[in-house]
């Protein structure tokens, strides 16, 4: 997806909250944008004493590194705080682990797909990708550590807390990588779609997604609100952005015989010529990045995957935002479906969602 795009989507969502009508909820979204900027900038700062007199230098970031267009994610979590009334300060502090998370996460996705996604700059060699990958997730595993201690010095947490918090925080994300770990040799058959939801995506994103509450279930265990609609929400959100992916993705898919959601549904659904066609692709197998339109020749399938990732994504965001915020239901699905770049694949489908 070009850069335009991208500060088209960030605009839309930025304009979406000024043109909402109200100063009030203007001022909200201001404050928990300030918020993930405190957070952000926190991590950095950790980061860059961790690696004081190691011999690697920290590069500060640009602007880019506090954008919407970048933390549209950390964004969402963030608000889901919010909306389950945890107070600012805990806030930041579990948007400053969110950054961990993610410098972990992201960290073994490079490892894993052969690519790097930056989350921590610094003079490394570019080439360097697999061991920027490592110290993106050692370091990041000890801001973890370094931001609990803190608030453990602080009095606000008890060493048992911190201790499991960090198992805790583990443990969310060992669940989808146990179901990465599982796709790294081809699969024997291919599942269903609901068994692709319900026994793949269920861990490798649906939970992924939920991960962020990991710290907040020890340390809030008696939550001024319930939050279960809040993890459901973010569940399916999570659900949502897997299908998108697995459009995106479906050529490369094909060729690793991972498993996709769009293969199943063209595997099992009824266009006897969509699966002989799929056949064809198995047998021809390829690089996986031959043919970028290779889903515009199963449009049965795009549009059932398509409506499926449209139906989590919006039941997701109306749960997720309060009433008087559903105008960010259409805007963030629009930046999501632009981000992982899926958004040719919609262009039939019904996407009013207010």
């Amino acid at each position: 997806m070009s850069a335009k795009n991208h500060r088209n989507n960030q605009m839309t969502v930025m304009q979406k909250i000024k043109d909402s009508g109200g100063k009030e909820i203007e001022n909200t979204f201001k404050d928990l944008k300030d918020e993930l900027e405190e957070a952000l900038y926190s991590y950095w700062n950790i980061a860059t004493r961790i690696l004081d007199k190691s011999g690697i230098k920290v590069i500060p970031p640009g602007p880019e590194y506090i954008s919407i267009e970048r933390n549209f994610f950390s964004a969402l979590f963030l608000y889901s705080y919010f909306r389950a009334e945890i107070p600012k300060p805990r806030r930041i502090l579990y948007a400053t682990a969110n950054q961990c998370l993610r410098g972990m996460v992201t960290g073994c996705d490079n490892i894993l797909d052969n690519e790097y996604k930056k989350t921590l700059d610094t003079d490394l060699p570019q080439q360097a990708s697999k061991f920027r990958s490592i110290l993106d997730i050692m370091v990041s595993d000890r801001v973890l550590f370094s931001i609990l201690h803190k608030e453990h010095k602080a009095g606000t947490l008890t060493l048992d807390q911190v201790l499991t918090a960090t198992y805790a925080s583990l443990r969310a994300l060992a669940k989808s990588g146990a179901q990465e770990a599982s796709e790294e040799g081809e699969y024997k058959e291919i599942l269903s779609p609901e068994n692709i939801l319900s026994t793949i995506h269920h861990y490798k994103t649906g939970l992924l997604f939920q991960s962020p509450w990991a710290l907040p279930d020890i340390i809030e265990p008696n939550c001024v609100k319930d939050v279960s609609d809040i993890k459901k929400a973010l569940f399916q959100i999570g659900i949502g952005c897997q299908i998108l992916d697995d459009m995106v993705d479906l050529p490369m898919d094909i060729s690793m015989k991972r498993h996709n959601y769009v293969a199943s549904l063209i595997w099992h659904g009824a266009n006897l010529k969509e699966r002989a066609g799929l056949e064809v692709k198995f047998i021809a197998g390829g690089n996986g990045k031959e043919n970028q339109e290779l889903l515009f020749e199963f449009p049965d399938a795009r549009r059932i995957a398509a409506t499926s990732a449209m139906n989590f994504l919006i039941n997701g965001t109306r749960m997720l935002f309060d009433e008087a915020h559903h105008f960010m239901v259409n805007a963030s699905i629009s930046f999501i479906s632009g981000r992982i770049g899926a958004d040719r694949y919609l262009f039939d489908i019904e996407r009013q969602t207010n």
